[in-house]
């Protein structure tokens, strides 16, 4: 997709809140420095419509953007940031856990995990909930470009055995100072959405 358009419609905590329209949406989940904001930035053409934040854990809130008037891309907050408390981190989850569970115009989770390391505990128990709810999934490894192309694929099987990853959901090299991957991505968001 050649991206002209995109803007945030609105930040959202409950489903009171979601925007309502029938696009179709793609969320995109990942640990809170794992790269969300610069993908999202490279797929749409834009430097700094997702803010990049040098707090990690700073989107408290769904950020419902409008890409070309055809879909919506949803940035669920970041997860795994140790600074936030307990109870903060609870209400996140339960916000988390109610929009992926029960909306409907949900198509795909893009899931974002660092190439680099192995998934965390937080990346595989958001594996195993889309999983659970039959939510198809495109897991995109961020950063590439900090790897050795000649160990992709050895970063790439740790991520997938960890993960006890499907062969029917993509799963994507990625990075945004190269913008490798960002093609594969655009062909899986539309296969999802379609």
């Amino acid at each position: 997709m050649n991206v002209h358009s995109a803007e945030i419609v609105i930040s959202a905590v409950s489903p009171a809140q979601y925007p309502e329209s029938d696009l179709p949406e793609i969320a995109l989940a990942g640990r809170s420095n794992v790269g969300k904001s610069s993908f999202i930035n490279t797929l749409i053409n834009r430097k700094n419509l997702a803010r990049t934040s040098s707090k990690p854990g700073k989107t408290q809130t769904l950020n419902f953007y409008l890409i070309e008037e055809a879909l919506h891309f949803v940035d669920v907050p970041g997860y795994g940031y140790a600074k936030v408390s307990k109870t903060e981190r609870a209400k996140w989850g339960k916000m988390i856990e109610t929009y992926l569970a029960q909306r409907e115009q949900l198509r795909a989770v893009v899931s974002l995990v660092d190439l680099r390391h192995a998934p965390s505990q937080e990346d595989i128990q958001m594996y195993q909930f889309l999983k659970y709810y039959e939510i198809p999934v495109i897991v995109v490894a961020t950063k590439a470009d900090k790897i050795p192309r000649g160990k992709w694929n050895k970063h790439e099987s740790v991520i997938k055995k960890a993960l006890n990853f499907d062969g029917t959901d993509e799963f994507i090299l990625f990075s945004s100072v190269t913008k490798k991957g960002k093609e594969e991505a655009w062909q899986a968001i539309e296969r999802a959405i379609n």
